[in-house]
């Protein structure tokens, strides 16, 4: 049965950990396992342990994340050709348009091997715009972070940027007009507008629909008695990992809205690739306005980093020197924090509660140190984002839009997470292994290694009719491995990043996550100059073999 819904209220959402604690220090099997119904150690450790039901408040909130994949993923894979694909023309004054297009399509005797276009600029700065995008959208959300935590809670927080999301979208559908396409240089201004308005306005909402979701669960650990008998565990740590795992479904579902963007950009030019995702979007305001009243709220309670940075700031004041040497001693010394004690008429109000409370948060932060390995899972999982994709270009299309195949990622994930979910991870419990979230995540790195591995490499000749002998589905191999990685790597780094972050630190912590992506898409850019086609066996490899070896590094740490 599901736990009572605080529908409509402000609550504080505590956090999960792996252990229940004990309402007493006596080790005994009787114990009362803390912010539980009656559950004894004892029972923890015999009874079988069961997932809750999911709140349907948190299924409402996976639709904005739906909708905002479906626009980010139905626009940004298109962007990459949309930039660099070049078709010859003899019309040297026209724009480097597919013949006869005036927005990008490809006419129906060509889509056979034709590719839509419409800039003409070359990989690399559609390597560059795509990879700034990618960075700039996982660097945000500290933004929508602080902005819930200081003044507006998770809730007001995504419905505002939702419109901000909504505007650059508008911004998109107009750079991709005909009559803006008559002018590249115009056309491509307008797209980096948009793409900033959008990365802002998405970044900020993603470090508050995670944690919302799961937000929705209030539960607590409980007995249960089945019709058969049989005594069992309602768990709410596997509650939040089925939140987590549906959540993650949810986000691959709207991913695959790229299905659509490939065949609309192909038939029927790129500002209706764009308009369709952002009619989809449309729907994320009526959707959380209409489930306002019953959404469970967390209210605004200071932004940790801001608070952070000033006590930090006070105490470095106090110790500043000119001489650098002279500082270091300083800030090295006894009675560094001393300056943010509480002293009548002279410090401010609270710094020593504050100062407390970070020092008890910083065993907290110790565990986000697992998200310090994943930049290097993305720079794994951006190879199949866009470099996959150019090997496809190359390849026998046989009336298939190259970048098509790339939406075996989510859809893979769409299928595989209910059969983990409801299959192989039962099945482990019951078998008594502990595939435990640090095991998940090794997992993920190693399975995106050997994702990673080379291809069948096809040279891509954009305006060539001829094509590599090779059918263009030989690359879904690598799509559907790191699909696998996805689940036990990506959703287990969501589930721990809500579970051990204090009750102020969520959205930050979830932010924090984040990053790493934002900091792959850097360590990425660096690589601009190596990620053209006739170096992607090594670049390929190269990363297939980091991945395995930072799985053990991460393991081991």
């Amino acid at each position: 049965m599901s736990a009572p819904s605080i529908a409509g209220r402000v609550v504080d959402s505590g956090s999960l950990d792996d252990e229940p604690k004990r309402t007493s220090d006596v080790d005994s099997s009787d114990s009362i396992l803390e912010n539980s119904e009656g559950v004894t150690q004892h029972d923890l450790s015999t009874l079988r342990h069961v997932r809750d039901k999911i709140p349907w408040q948190a299924f409402t909130v996976a639709v904005v994340e739906f909708a905002e994949r479906w626009t980010y993923y139905g626009t940004t894979v298109k962007i990459y050709f949309y930039i660099s694909a070049k078709i010859s023309t003899t019309i040297t004054s026209a724009p480097p348009l597919p013949p006869g297009s005036v927005d990008g399509s490809v006419a129906r005797a060509d889509r056979a091997i034709g590719v839509a276009g419409a800039l003409g600029m070359g990989q690399e700065k559609s390597f560059a715009i795509r990879t700034f995008n990618t960075f700039f959208v996982y660097v945000t959300p500290f933004l929508g972070a602080i902005i819930a935590d200081t003044k507006w809670g998770r809730y007001k927080t995504i419905v505002v940027f939702t419109v901000v999301i909504f505007l650059g979208h508008i911004i998109l559908v107009a750079s991709a007009t005909p009559a803006s396409l008559q002018h590249p240089e115009t056309s491509l201004g307008l797209l980096v507008l948009a793409i900033f308005v959008m990365a802002v306005g998405a970044g900020s909402i993603k470090a508050n629909v995670a944690p919302l979701i799961a937000d929705q669960y209030t539960g607590k650990m409980r007995k249960e008695t089945l019709p058969t008998g049989e005594v069992i565990i309602v768990s709410p740590t596997l509650t939040v990992e089925s939140i987590y795992l549906y959540f993650y479904m949810a986000i691959n579902l709207g991913s695959t809205g790229a299905i659509s963007a490939s065949f609309l950009a192909r038939d029927n030019g790129f500002w209706v690739a764009y308009l369709v995702p952002t009619c989809v979007f449309a729907t994320v305001p009526i959707v959380l306005f209409g489930c306002r009243k019953y959404y469970v709220v967390t209210p605004p309670r200071g932004s940790i980093l801001l608070e952070t940075f000033r006590v930090i700031g006070l105490c470095l004041t106090a110790r500043w020197s000119w001489n650098p040497i002279a500082t270091w001693r300083n800030i090295r010394s006894e009675g560094f924090w001393d300056p943010a004690k509480p002293r009548p008429g002279k410090s401010p109000k609270g710094l020593l509660g504050m100062m407390n409370l970070l020092v008890k948060s910083i065993e907290r932060w110790k565990r986000a140190k697992c998200f310090l390995f994943f930049p290097i899972y993305w720079l794994c999982y951006s190879q199949i984002d866009g470099n996959l994709g150019t090997v496809a270009a190359g390849m026998k299309l046989n009336g298939t839009p190259n970048d098509l195949i790339k939406n075996l990622d989510p859809i893979s994930i769409v299928i595989m997470v209910p059969i983990f979910e409801r299959l192989i991870y039962p099945f482990l419990r019951k078998m008594r292994i502990n595939f435990s979230p640090i095991k998940r995540i090794t997992a993920g790195f190693v399975v995106a290694g050997l994702g990673t591995t080379s291809p069948p490499h096809a040279r891509v000749l954009m305006g060539e009719p001829d094509a590599a002998p090779l059918n263009v589905w030989i690359v879904a191999g690598p799509y559907i491995l790191v699909a696998i990685s996805e689940i036990f790597a990506s959703i287990t780094s969501l589930e721990y990043a809500y579970t051990k972050a204090p009750k102020r630190m969520k959205s930050v912590v979830a932010a924090f996550s984040a990053l790493q992506t934002a900091l792959a898409s850097a360590l990425n850019f660096a690589l601009t100059a190596v990620n053209v086609e006739q170096r992607f066996e090594w670049l390929f490899a190269s990363f297939a073999i980091t991945a395995i070896v930072f799985a053990g590094i991460f393991y081991w740490t």
